[in-house]
């Protein structure tokens, strides 16, 4: 989506918006640590992103790689920074392709600043001497696929403080075919709208979208505001001098300064306000809440379907998905990534286009084996793995191998059903309550356009003992409203459903279109999940030493144990799934699993004494009716 369509939508509706800016950190570490802040502040709310430019090397390609993970992984609108920097035209049309083929539709064009081993900056060879040059040319080869924004300097920049002769340049730039403008940080109102004024007089029509620094210190608000060259009120400076030396109240003080400066600007008829973030989330949020911007349980985030969008090249348009990879969106995405098209209305036949091998996209679990030890702990017993998987319902933890991300609001109402089957052994990896119809702006269960309606049948996703098996299937078959697919780690499939169809398990309605059905469940994409469900277990096990209680442990649960999903049917019924497993119970649930001996054999879990003196058992289970 255009970035101009955004702010006209803003402007439209009335509601205020805003975007952040993010740039490429200089090491390994601190790139997934951005990753995961860029996924945290998703849900602050935020129209778009956009991500600086490193002019050369390893920068520039890291800024590529940013644009791709946010608009194929997280579903952020992003803006791309180019600037003319050390780019000939050729390395200028190979960052544009990249953007493109990663679903990119907005740019942010910029002349750039001198490297700093150069005091003046110059033109690359076969380089762009201006922004406005690298606008023409954008807009010469790509059309209207890029909405193109340029830079605003309501007090003035590095070389030149001419403010007639900036407004002149910024008037050449939107001639070139510019759509928006984006400030440089001020803190400022009033210079700002009068050089608003300004620009309107000069015939400059463009939205206009002011760039806000959020201050985290005293010292980087100097440092930046020194560098910047931007006027502070004085009024600023005697709120915060006093209180320099102390970062926490630096931050409560300013975070009211700068929600000062936001509602005056809105107050001269701005609509949307740009975040320089520094790639630092808690300053920018506290200027979010002082604003009464952040999406609340009253006022929830509005998103379009039930699970995050792609925004990948291709992809914007799909709207529907299974969902046994609900709880691991980025892992879908990459196995999807090569189809040719996307469901659209419909799920279709999944074995035309397969989904990626594993080994191919990365896709097991991440973190060191030292890192998720400590997450996780070195469990003994399936008591130990319950405990564990309680604790995530219970929102002590924020992950499991099987979930990236913590357990949402919308399983509160089954909350303590979940804790009683894990309590039991009964080890559950996805769920969704039974939904009768509430309105798509709930504030849990919403999604969609207004005005309409929302249902969903019950679903449970869990691993089940080998004992109990036959007798969990025997009362599904029992029940005619429930259907079941199974599985284990070597193949063996069991179901009671009449085809390899899907079975929508959401859906929505709303007024003039026909009834959405964004997740369903299916048989070919089950079984292409089934590989990477215990593919990720299989990598938590080897987090532990070869031998160990823990490896021998879940091992023997990925080895022998069924992965098993329920539908309830009947979407009246919300218990009906949880009553199958009532009375069941992991026997020896909490016995701990010792690790084999030297000079001991294994088979199937159960090891033997070579000799024939001693036994150690595996772990099994039974109905305790």
């Amino acid at each position: 989506m255009h970035i101009k369509e955004m702010l006209a939508d803003a402007e439209r509706t009335g509601q205020p918006s805003f975007s952040f800016e993010y740039f490429p950190p200089k090491t390994a570490q601190g790139v997934q640590n951005l990753y995961d802040r860029m996924e945290r502040m998703y849900d602050f709310g935020p129209k778009f992103i956009d991500i600086t430019w490193g002019a050369g090397g390893r920068i520039a390609e890291l800024t590529c790689d940013m644009v791709v993970q946010a608009q194929a992984y997280f579903g952020l609108e992003t803006c791309m920074h180019l600037t003319c920097t050390d780019m000939g035209e050729e390395k200028i049309n190979d960052a544009l392709r990249r953007a493109y083929k990663a679903g990119c539709t907005n740019i942010l064009a910029l002349r750039g600043d001198p490297p700093r081993e150069k005091e003046k900056w110059v033109a690359a060879d076969s380089g762009f001497q201006y922004a406005r040059d690298l606008v023409a040319h954008i807009r010469k080869t790509y059309g209207n696929h890029f909405d193109i924004g340029v830079a605003g300097y309501p007090e003035g920049c590095d070389d030149n403080k001419d403010e007639d002769l900036l407004l002149d340049h910024l008037k050449e730039k939107v001639d070139m075919g510019a759509t928006f403008i984006v400030t440089q940080m001020f803190y400022d109102a009033d210079n700002f709208v009068r050089w608003v004024g300004k620009v309107r007089d000069r015939g400059i029509t463009i939205p206009i979208v002011p760039g806000i620094m959020p201050i985290a210190t005293y010292a980087s608000f100097i440092r930046r505001a020194n560098h910047m060259k931007c006027k502070v009120p004085d009024e600023w400076m005697a709120a915060l001098d006093p209180i320099k030396n102390d970062d926490a109240a630096v931050r409560e003080v300013a975070k009211t300064l700068v929600a000062q400066l936001c509602r005056k600007i809105m107050a001269a008829g701005i609509v949307h306000l740009h975040f320089y973030t520094m790639n630092l989330a808690q300053a920018t949020r506290m200027v979010l809440e002082e604003l009464d911007w952040m999406p609340t349980t009253t006022r929830p985030r509005k998103q379009a379907l039930p699970w995050k969008q792609s925004l990948a090249l291709g992809r914007r348009e799909e709207d529907v998905r299974p969902i046994f990879w609900r709880n691991r969106n980025k892992s879908y995405v990459s196995r999807t990534q090569d189809w040719d098209e996307f469901p659209n209305g419909r799920w279709g036949d999944s074995r035309s286009p397969a989904f990626g091998e594993l080994d191919a996209y990365g896709i097991g679990l991440t973190g060191t084996n030292e890192s998720n030890r400590k997450k996780w702990g070195e469990p003994k017993s399936v008591q130990d793995i319950a405990s564990l998987f309680v604790r995530y319902i219970q929102r002590d933890i924020s992950s499991l191998p099987w979930s990236e991300a913590p357990l949402t609001s919308e399983s509160d109402s089954i909350t303590e059903d979940l804790i009683k089957l894990n309590q039991r052994g009964l080890l559950t990896i996805n769920s969704q309550p039974a939904v009768n119809g509430v309105k798509s702006t709930h504030a849990v269960y919403g999604w969609g356009p207004q005005n309409g309606y929302v249902y969903q049948k019950a679903y449970l996703e869990l691993l089940v003992s080998p004992d109990l098996f036959p007798e969990v299937i025997r009362r599904i078959d029992a029940n005619p409203n429930l259907s079941y697919y199974a599985v284990t780690k070597s193949g063996k499939f069991t179901t009671n459903t009449p085809s390899e169809g899907p079975n929508a398990v959401t859906w929505g309605v709303f007024p003039g279109k026909e009834i959405v059905q964004p997740t369903v469940v299916e048989s070919i994409s089950f079984l292409a999940w089934k590989d990477e469900a215990y593919r990720l277990g299989m990598d938590w096990s080897h987090c532990h030493d070869a031998n160990s209680p823990s490896r021998v442990l879940i091992e023997k649960i990925m080895n022998e144990w069924y992965l098993v999903n329920i539908v309830n049917n009947d979407f009246h019924l919300p218990r009906a799934i949880f009553e199958v497993f009532d009375g069941l119970t992991v026997k020896d649930i909490d016995v701990p699993v010792t690790a084999p001996l030297q000079g001991l054999e294994q088979s199937n879990g159960i090891h033997k004494e070579t000799n024939g003196t001693s036994t150690i058992n595996g772990t099994g289970a039974i109905a305790t009716v």
